[in-house]
């Protein structure tokens, strides 16, 4: 212990990052992060541009802006909760995690061989810095790098993670709201009571609340029924490619709704905070691990429904009030900015930016500018469980994605539909396996599975399921939700070549093992193909 402390004082000593004062005054962080929740707070609604957050009612989101950052262009590094969260914490783009670049994180070979070994995260250096650590309910990734298990607190209980189910089943809906943001408190003050004293006073900490509420399942009709968001206020609001109707719109309002419960959850926490004395001095992000669950174009693309998340930050005398970036930013640049906060450098290595020296003195052309975005495996186990793999990037004005297997299934393959009997609607809603199995299941997606031969929604259906060309390029000027692909458009030929240019040589750079062929279709990044299997 002797040993690693004296060697991590030489290092910060050395090397400018750490002195007694510092030490001294360093801010504590406070990371509030929602699973599947996109970018829906009402501190985002646009009178001139009618969307879902119209409806919607975020105190707590809506003061973190205003006292500091709002980002309208906010990505992950891939839009699945594993490799989103492994991108997190190390800061680097999710290709080059190994075992942690694919959802649950398979490996099937040399574990000694897989990069995941050389990350450590940021929350390690923090602790090894004195910062106390921990977090509550989903990590999703290796919990050592969060000090492991015994640093998730959640002994006061994890019933947040089913809001709608307890409090639409409970008599006294109100009473059992109460319950819920109650466990939030007091697994927070446990957190803050385990805290080891220094000679200056508590140890500063690093504290993520991360529920799983705004994942499937939640009850329906409950964004109506406990937060009062009427599905028909959705009418004339929804994104182009997702049906304006009854059934698609009240599925919506009800996850806006676990987002308002996620909401007062962080009201709740943050109420806590300012008891400590310490909020000024506590940087402060909330966020979300990439778009809507159960919803085609969301979780597991790369188009904007599907990347972009809220995000808010406050550190008075750190990060300028009343700040909007539209630059895009991504969640890889969170590891640089919470260890520059703390005082120390970034693990070697890191893609992501220290967002501070923009947001101190909002100079926002400090900013790299664009957001680099992709997945590979999700879900679907079909065919050996082959990835649909695809590359993005995010700029102001465009978005460019390269599909590198055009010819396999973009959201997994029928399945269960091509057989006699295909699997009636309530089965589709319950299991997310039985077909396109990288949409979760609900109630949008069953929908449209049992609509999917209407002409009426033909256009919804393949932009939503339907094959994609190698090259997608959008306008987004033109184009804010990304239907009209004009990758082919003789207009937009030398900005293809430059957006595939710029991909590429971030890609060629960061050795992406996609690169290569089907390096993440074979071990050890994916299982063998069974006897008898065709890959695709």
């Amino acid at each position: 212990m002797k040993s690693t402390l004296l060697a991590f004082l030489t290092i910060h000593l050395v090397s400018g990052f750490w002195s007694p004062a510092a030490a001294a005054n360093r801010p504590n962080i406070l990371f509030l992060f929602a699973d599947d929740l996109g970018r829906y707070a009402s501190a985002y609604a646009d009178p001139s541009r009618p969307s879902a957050n119209d409806i919607v009612s975020t105190p707590a989101f809506d003061r973190i802006a205003r006292e500091g950052v709002l980002a309208t262009n906010a990505f992950v590094s891939a839009p699945s909760c594993s490799p989103c969260r492994a991108s997190l914490i190390s800061g680097r783009h999710f290709f080059r995690n190994g075992s942690h670049s694919q959802l649950h994180t398979p490996w099937h070979g040399d574990r000694a061989a897989d990069p995941w070994n050389q990350v450590r995260g940021f929350a390690l250096f923090l602790q090894d810095a004195g910062y106390h650590i921990g977090w509550s309910h989903k990590m999703h990734i290796a919990e050592d790098r969060m000090g492991g298990k015994k640093n998730n607190y959640r002994k006061a209980g994890r019933a947040v993670n089913s809001f709608s189910q307890k409090v639409s089943g409970a008599k006294d809906q109100a009473a059992a709201k109460e319950e819920l943001y109650d466990e939030c408190r007091k697994n927070f003050r446990a957190f803050l009571g385990d805290r080891p004293a220094t000679s200056s006073g508590p140890a500063p900490f690093y504290y993520s609340f991360h529920p799983t509420n705004t994942h499937r399942k939640w009850t329906k009709g409950s964004g109506k029924a406990l937060w009062g968001l009427d599905p028909d206020g959705l009418e004339g609001k929804m994104p182009p490619f997702l049906p304006d109707v009854p059934e698609v719109r009240e599925d919506l309002a009800d996850y806006l709704g676990e987002g308002m419960a996620f909401d007062r959850c962080c009201e709740v926490i943050l109420e806590e905070l300012k008891k400590t004395g310490e909020l000024d001095n506590t940087l402060i992000v909330i966020s979300g691990d990439h778009g809507a669950p159960g919803f085609p174009r969301g979780k597991t693309n790369c188009y904007d429904f599907g990347a972009r998340v809220l995000f808010a930050a406050r550190w008075p005398g750190h990060i300028g009030a009343k700040q909007v970036v539209t630059k895009p930013i991504s969640l890889i640049d969170l590891a640089p900015t919470f260890l520059a906060a703390a005082g120390l450098p970034p693990e070697k290595g890191m893609n992501g930016q220290d967002l501070l020296p923009a947001l101190k003195d909002g100079d926002h052309g400090k900013l790299r500018g664009w957001a680099l975005i992709g997945r590979e495996t999700h879900v679907n186990t079909a065919r050996g469980g082959l990835p649909y793999p695809m590359r993005a990037i995010r700029t102001d004005d465009f978005l460019y994605i390269v599909n590198f297997t055009p010819d396999r299934a973009p959201m997994g393959d029928p399945l269960a539909l091509a057989t006699p009997t295909p699997p009636a609607y309530e089965a589709i809603r319950e299991n997310t396996r039985l077909t396109y199995a990288d949409v979760d299941a609900g109630p949008t997606k069953a929908w449209m599975i049992q609509h999917r031969e209407d002409p009426r929604w033909e256009t919804h259906w393949n932009l939503g399921f339907g094959p994609r060309p190698g090259e997608e390029l959008y306008d987004l000027a033109k184009d804010p939700h990304q239907v009209t692909n004009v990758a082919n458009d003789e207009a937009y030929y030398e900005t293809r070549q430059r957006l595939r240019a710029q991909l590429m040589g971030e890609l060629e750079a960061n050795h992406d093992p996609r690169l290569a062929g089907d390096t993440f279709d074979q071990p050890p990044y994916n299982r063998r193909t069974k006897p008898g299997q065709t890959k695709r």
